[in-house]
């Protein structure tokens, strides 16, 4: 990982990438075994008895064949009578057209007939249009038929119609289940609560999203312990492919309407699918036709449209023809649909020269497979960080010949004479959010554990093997996995936090980077700003609150897991920054970000109380610094530290709680005079709550006198 990459090239186009991976390009997550499975795939079918069962996987991985493998063994094994898949919208049903598995070794063949796959009938899912989808899925029902494609509407639509127990002894298999939400207004999600109630189907989910549901959890910890997670993570997937060797992801600021900024980031020699912004977005123009065609016009000159596919062609600067599909423009029905039907030419799949250039607005995200894209580039924040990682999916598909990839953001940088400069930031702190999560999202998973506690079953110690009292780093060569020992690390003592450790550290660093607070203070208020009050009181208070039936020992053991994670990777990745500037050529390989951590695991024995007093947004900064103009970066400075206020009644009692354990450790309570900074402001935490107990104390003599 390099957070330098400050890359120019000779079309004047150029990206700061916050994140920078190199992958070692095994190709072993492209092999098949000898019934035709990839390595993700053989995983899921591992565990195709299960009832309900949980595959998290990024997008191109497979996910649609492992439910083909699944669905099949369920329906001719295990007794099921038949098996309804349901995809988020009628586009994606196409993943799930006909497959001659046999011919690769597996036992049957992935069959649908054609009036059962529904994302193929005519009419949208609204409850006037889709009544006769709904009865199509009572029809199904009552037949002899076995595989049901359907959209989440219209499934949503036959449950509350025909009931859950019309649904007994089938297996019903979710796509992109991160559409779900535990939100009783989510329809589909009270149905799932009612479906896993009864007990009587088998439920397959299915998401290329760590962190499903964004600041939603998508199922209440009762129904979420019900299934069997598989767990294939990115950087599994991208060590694995043949082809693509690194893959960029960063953000660029621009001043000025975006049409103006965009060829800075926008190279027509790379295949690039660009998303622009909603007509509400404060990016864009209010005028998306234009905004298409001054793309376009940047990218060469116009001349004319392919009467076949309906893509534009465009005479580029450098003597090619591109072609441009818009799938922005709607007014011509027909039209969109010609382009539609090229662009998913399965004649066409692996014709690299087919198209070179999508422009989108709210197409071409999840369940689009075009391999041959090299660039996502999307203008403004998106809605979600479920939907930034969708996006980045479509990119690192691995194609033969395609080496690199990039996701790059175009964010408006905040300028003084804006009247929305606190607009303006708020879409900065969420572009750099998504770039961080990603980066943990790309990151190997760590096995943390305190220190001396010996080496782990199925990792690597290097040649000197482990040794007590030593820097002790074990990988695991198979998955990648980084085993890390850390002094005073509280271990989690029920199963539910042990699993919390091992499967949602990205789901807490999710909800801890979607913490405004925590996000403004670590990056804009560094000389106000103690890194305890973010590793310990921001993540403290985001545990508590996600896991309040956890005990407080495993509260602590998962927000200690939680800002290790982060802070390694924030670290190596500062570790290989610097070595980088002394040209050692740390980065290069695949071994980048275990070099990092290398690096700044051998400094010192590490130990939790140094991990929780380093800000986990040091790394970040150093490339915000690169990236912005200085003059914007200090009126943003300026404008958070002006925000500061005195401390909060609810931050005085955590810094209360965490004075405690200092006494219980030291014997005395916090000095408010003390030299050491996060002492003096637990001090001051006890006084600021005794203050407020006071205030109460006299509003209550008030108010009885």
């Amino acid at each position: 990982m390099n957070p330098n990459n400050l890359k120019d090239n000779p079309t004047n186009t150029y990206t700061v990438p916050s994140v920078s991976i190199v992958t070692a390009r095994s190709g072993v997550s492209s092999k098949a075994n000898e019934l035709g499975m990839r390595a993700m795939q053989e995983r899921a079918y591992a565990k195709r008895g299960e009832q309900y069962l949980l595959i998290k996987s990024p997008p191109a991985s497979g996910k649609s064949r492992a439910l083909m493998f699944i669905a099949l063994d369920k329906l001719n094994n295990q007794g099921l009578q038949q098996a309804i898949v349901v995809v988020p919208e009628r586009s994606i049903g196409s993943s799930f057209a006909d497959e001659p598995l046999s011919q690769h070794g597996f036992f049957w063949d992935w069959q649908v007939a054609p009036q059962w796959n529904l994302c193929n009938a005519p009419g949208v899912d609204e409850p006037r249009v889709a009544k006769s989808k709904v009865e199509a899925v009572r029809n199904f029902l009552a037949c002899d038929d076995q595989i049901l494609v359907c959209t989440h509407a219209t499934f949503r639509f036959a449950v509350e119609e025909l009931g859950v127990a019309a649904f007994d002894q089938r297996l019903i298999a979710i796509d992109e289940f991160h559409h779900v939400s535990s939100n009783p207004d989510n329809v589909l999600g009270s149905q799932l609560g009612e479906f896993i109630t009864r007990d009587k189907v088998h439920l397959v989910a299915m998401t290329g999203s760590y962190f499903r549901g964004d600041s939603e959890a998508v199922l209440g910890p009762a129904d979420e312990a019900r299934f069997e997670t598989v767990t294939y993570t990115y950087y599994e997937q991208l060590n694995g492919y043949r082809w693509l060797k690194s893959l960029d992801i960063g953000y660029f600021f621009y001043t000025g309407p975006y049409v103006n900024a965009i060829a800075k980031v926008l190279d027509p020699a790379l295949k690039t699918i660009v998303h622009i912004p909603n007509v509400n977005a404060r990016e864009s123009l209010k005028d998306k036709e234009r905004e298409v065609n001054e793309i376009m016009h940047g990218l060469g000159e116009w001349k004319g449209v392919d009467p076949a596919t309906g893509f534009h062609q465009v005479l580029a600067h450098d003597g090619r023809t591109l072609k441009v599909a818009d799938l922005v423009d709607d007014s011509d029905p027909i039209r969109r649909s010609r382009v539609l039907t090229a662009l998913k030419d399965p004649t066409q799949k692996n014709n690299r020269n087919h198209i070179d250039v999508i422009i989108a607005l709210g197409m071409a995200k999840e369940g689009f497979d075009w391999i041959w894209c090299e660039h996502a580039l999307t203008i403004g924040y998106r809605s979600s960080l479920t939907e930034i990682v969708q996006i980045i999916g479509r990119a690192t598909r691995d194609a033969e010949g395609k080496e690199r990839s990039r996701f790059t953001n175009l964010i408006a940088e905040p300028a003084a004479e804006q009247s929305a400069v606190a607009e303006a930031v708020n879409d900065m702190l969420k572009a750099i959010s998504a770039s961080l999560l990603m980066e943990q999202v790309l990151a190997p998973r760590y096995e943390f554990t305190p220190k001396d506690s010996g080496p782990q079953d199925g990792f690597d110690y290097g040649e000197a093997g482990y040794k007590k009292g030593g820097h002790n780093i074990g990988v695991n060569n198979d998955s990648g996995q980084i085993h890390v020992e850390i002094n005073g690390l509280v271990t989690p003592q029920s199963p539910e936090a042990t699993r919390i450790c091992k499967e949602d550290l990205n789901e807490v660093v999710t909800s801890f980077l979607q913490d405004k607070v925590a996000l403004e203070r670590g990056l804009f208020d560094q000389e106000n700003t103690l890194p305890e009050e973010l590793t310990q009181l921001r993540m403290g208070k985001i545990v508590r609150e996600r896991y309040p039936d956890l005990s407080v020992s495993d509260q602590e053991a998962v927000r200690q897991h939680a800002i290790a994670a982060m802070n390694i990777t924030q670290q190596a990745k500062l570790a290989l920054a610097v070595a980088d500037a002394g040209g050692d050529g740390a980065t290069q390989g695949s071994t980048a970000l275990l070099d990092g951590v290398r690096k700044f695991v051998n400094v010192r024995d590490l130990d939790i109380d140094l991990i929780d007093r380093i800000n986990p947004f040091d790394a970040a900064y150093a490339v915000l610094a690169k990236a912005m103009d200085e003059k914007s970066l200090r009126q943003v400075q300026a404008s958070i530290a002006a925000k500061k206020i005195s401390i909060p009644e609810d931050e005085a009692r955590d810094l209360a709680k965490r004075a405690l354990l200092f006494k219980n450790e030291r014997g005395r309570l916090p000095d408010m005079n003390a030299a050491d900074a996060w002492e003096k402001r637990m001090a001051e935490g006890v006084a600021a709550l005794a203050r407020y107990r006071a205030q109460a104390k006299a509003q209550g003599a008030s108010a009885n006198g």
